[in-house]
C-alpha cells in the first residue's frame, strides 16, 4: 500500500545505505525495521498459571487404552442397535 511519510534526512540516508549494504530493496528493509520496532514495544506475556485438580481414580483401567476404546465402541454399537428395534 502506498502512503506518504516524511522521514528525517539522516534516517533516510541510514536506511538507504543499509539496504544497499544488505542488498535488499529499500521497501523490504523499511518494512522489516518498522515491524521490529513495533514488536519491541509489545509487553512480554508472563508465565501461565493453571490450577490443578484431582479427578479421582479412573473409572476403568487405563493401562490398555485400545482394548478400552474397542469395548466402549462395541457398547455404543449395541446401544444403537437396541434403539432401532
Amino acid at each position: 500500500m502506498r502512503t506518504t511519510v516524511d522521514i528525517d534526512r539522516d534516517l533516510l540516508e541510514s536506511l538507504r545505505e543499509r539496504a544497499h549494504r544488505e542488498g535488499v530493496p529499500f521497501k523490504r528493509l523499511l518494512n522489516r525495521v518498522l515491524r521490529r520496532g513495533l514488536e519491541a514495544g509489545r509487553p512480554t506475556p508472563g508465565p501461565c498459571r493453571c490450577p490443578a485438580f484431582s479427578l479421582g481414580p479412573p473409572l476403568r483401567p487405563l493401562d490398555k487404552a485400545l482394548a478400552l476404546a474397542d469395548a466402549m465402541e462395541e457398547e455404543e454399537v449395541a446401544r444403537e442397535m437396541a434403539l432401532r428395534k
